[in-house]
């Protein structure tokens, strides 16, 4: 749900803002910085086009931006603390059996050097190399909605390896180089941690190929579809030796009849229609679990496609699968309405702590909408999508 789609009342909207804030109020000690975050909550669900301190403070009634600027700046209280109550509040908002973890990077461009984090890096949102910072992002989704629910920012080598930025943009010292798998892999065991319910973890890629990500879901038994790249390498082992291929290969090799016809969700012309197999990649079989290389096929293109790492309880059933794959656009969805609504991408601070604030209370906005998505959808009857049960319906 964005901010000009609601379409209940101004006093429900308002009721569940003040629960909202008065929920996230122990984290701020001080009267002072319940009032700002409070304030900061009203500017980013605001009508005001850019989420600026000077904008927000004259949106507030405020002659200076020294109280939001220092919200994010200079005031003493813990981004992660307030990260686990919107997170809760969102699970419970949105918290269903057949919900997902979906995890994702974004990217904030920059100009200048002096923002925490800002370099010369791949921005997936500009679609090249520009000077940007990079956050990777876990979102929840299920039937009933989606939203962002934990963020950290990533930090190339030369920041991590040069003590004077490190001390000028107060990076905590604990705080070492980490790819961004790796900060994925933290990033949803934490949330696994809490108890966020969990059907499958999805993600692209750059994700997928991880190993270390793959191993920590499968020891914990949670089931995923993982994108991958279709020149993975693969080793298996075989009676004449070891035997290398690669996903796009193995999907050559296949007969006509090992595709099927799934959807994967619903998009707006429709359902999405795809041809689908699957490949088992264990040789050993598992009464409870099971490896498979999953391929989608475009179904005009049948060279167009795309394969995923999938571990999943045994027995379950393909158009599962595609459905789970089909799920993985919910985090961009998170990414756009955040930016274009809610302003996730106009933090002016250049501190560690700054950037993670502003980026934790534009989620608590979030979490807030999908929210009142998530109870009307509920008041509704309950039957958010009958079509397809595991497809978030777009808020």
């Amino acid at each position: 749900m964005s901010v000009a789609s609601w379409s209940g009342s101004v006093l429900a909207w308002q009721r569940e803002l003040d629960a909202l804030k008065e929920r996230l109020g122990p984290v701020f000690r001080r009267r002072e910085l319940r009032l700002s975050s409070g304030a900061f909550l009203d500017g980013v669900l605001s009508g005001v086009e850019r989420k600026t301190g000077w904008l927000m403070a004259e949106q507030a009634g405020l002659a200076r931006p020294y109280r939001m600027q220092s919200l994010l700046g200079r005031s003493h209280w813990n981004a992660d603390a307030l990260r686990d109550v919107v997170r809760a509040y969102a699970v419970e908002a949105l918290g269903d059996a057949d919900g997902v973890l979906v995890v994702d990077e974004t990217g904030f461009l920059k100009k200048g050097e002096h923002s925490v984090g800002v370099a010369r890096q791949y921005s997936g949102t500009a679609g090249r190399i520009e000077n940007s910072q990079v956050g990777v992002f876990l979102a929840y989704a299920s039937r009933y909605g989606q939203t962002l629910v934990d963020r950290q920012l990533y930090l190339p080598k030369t920041w991590v390896d040069d003590e004077v930025r490190r001390a000028s943009a107060q990076i905590p010292q604990e705080q070492h180089f980490a790819t961004k798998p790796e900060i994925a892999c933290d990033l949803i065991a934490a949330a696994l941690d809490a108890g966020v319910p969990c059907a499958w973890v999805l993600a692209d890629a750059l994700y997928g190929s991880d190993s270390r990500l793959r191993r920590m879901l499968e020891g914990r038994g949670q089931p995923y579809v993982l994108a991958v790249r279709s020149n993975h390498c693969l080793r298996f082992v075989r009676d004449q030796g070891i035997e290398q291929t690669d996903p796009e290969t193995m999907a050559d090799e296949l007969k006509p009849e090992a595709w099927h016809s799934h959807a994967a969700g619903e998009g707006a012309k429709g359902l999405r229609l795809y041809d689908w197999a699957r490949i088992p990649l264990s040789s050993r079989p598992d009464p409870q679990w099971e490896h498979w290389l999953l391929i989608r096929r475009n179904r005009r293109e049948p060279n167009d496609r795309a394969y995923y790492f999938v571990f999943a309880p045994a027995g379950t059933e393909l158009c599962e699968l595609a459905g789970a794959a089909g799920l993985r656009w919910t985090i961009e969805e998170c990414f756009q309405r955040a930016k274009d609504d809610l302003g996730l991408d106009h933090c002016e601070a250049r501190s560690w702590h700054a950037w993670h604030r502003h980026m934790t209370l534009v989620m608590a906005a979030a979490a807030f909408l999908a929210k009142l998505g998530s109870d009307l959808r509920r008041s509704a009857g309950g039957k958010p999508n009958e079509t397809s049960p595991n497809q978030p319906i777009a808020a």
